[in-house]
């Protein structure tokens, strides 16, 4: 029972996530967002829901007719399925290694981008696929080291630790750097801008789901928002504070979410050989040195220990 609330929960939180970027976008670009289907244009997300799903489903001709459908479904479940890392004490799974979990859900992901790249059999949309399976790579490494480092202080694989690791310090006090590491490796993990290469409309129309429309579009749509909202979440778990029994933690969630549409308002599309030296020479260096940090941290938290007992 408690899954399927969180299931229901996390639908109803992506159409709302939806309309607070609509609205955000409006007030930066100075114009209104959506205000005409309700109070406030709240029922905006549900509006577009049903004209999605109402919509008649077409497919090219020359696609791969059964990959072609079964793909964005199956890029919908993997995103929905990840959020079973969500620490529960009761009622729910409660996974002894979150983080190997994490993995392992986080790199099935970029499957069915690849799937529905190939089976469109769409230039741009293979394109785009092609982009998206070597940016996946890329940042996956940086944020595998970058989580190990911080379950490594933890001492425990599991997320449940995280608040009370932080309760008299929050680790972004002391590794602010790579907190911003984190943040841009999400944004390259969820395809946001500014490294939304798979979707690049300059260059290739819409990317990996040119040819998706009404009912696919919409799980891929989901998926992607959903995926967002996990990373947001991750983020203040694993620096800020980690108390998700707490109302300042959803508030701390929902700022992390403004900061993914504050950045898609703020910033251009990168340069993707750009993206890739920053990956390999930036982000890789630098999270190898934290973690060599974070275990020399814990040598002497010991070693201070053995010491004084």
């Amino acid at each position: 029972m408690t899954s399927l609330i969180t299931l229901l929960m996390i639908l109803v939180s992506v159409g709302f996530f939806t309309l607070l970027e609509r609205k955000v976008l409006g007030y930066i670009h100075n114009r209104k967002g959506p205000n005409k289907v309700g109070y406030f244009g709240i029922f905006q997300p549900f509006s577009d829901g049903i004209k999605l799903f109402l919509k008649e489903q077409v497919y090219p001709s020359n696609s791969n007719f059964f990959m072609y459908f079964i793909c964005p479904i199956f890029s919908l479940v993997q995103s929905l399925f990840i959020w079973a890392l969500f620490p529960f004490y009761v009622n729910c799974l409660n996974f002894n290694f979150g983080l190997l979990f994490f993995l392992c859900c986080s790199s099935i992901s970029v499957y069915s981008l690849i799937i529905c790249g190939w089976s469109s059999n769409s230039i741009y949309s293979l394109l785009g696929c092609i982009r998206s399976v070597s940016q996946a790579i890329s940042y996956e490494v940086s944020l595998a080291l970058i989580l190990l480092g911080y379950f490594l202080l933890c001492d425990n694989y599991s997320l449940l630790h995280f608040s009370n690791t932080q309760m008299m310090c929050w680790f972004i006090f002391f590794s602010l750097p790579m907190f911003f590491c984190w943040l841009s490796c999400c944004l390259a993990e969820t395809n946001r801008t500014p490294f939304d290469f798979s979707e690049g409309e300059s260059e290739l129309v819409s990317g990996f789901n040119i040819e998706y429309g009404s009912g696919g579009f919409a799980f891929l749509f989901i998926a992607e928002y959903s995926s967002i909202i996990f990373m947001s979440f991750l983020t203040c778990l694993i620096f800020l504070g980690g108390n998700f029994y707490s109302f300042s933690f959803f508030l701390k969630l929902i700022f992390i979410c403004f900061f993914f549409v504050w950045i898609r308002c703020t910033l251009p599309r990168y340069r993707y050989d750009k993206l890739m030296y920053m990956a390999w020479k930036c982000y890789l260096p630098l999270s190898l040195n934290y973690i060599m940090l974070f275990i020399l941290m814990k040598f002497l938290i010991f070693y201070h220990f053995f010491l004084l007992s």
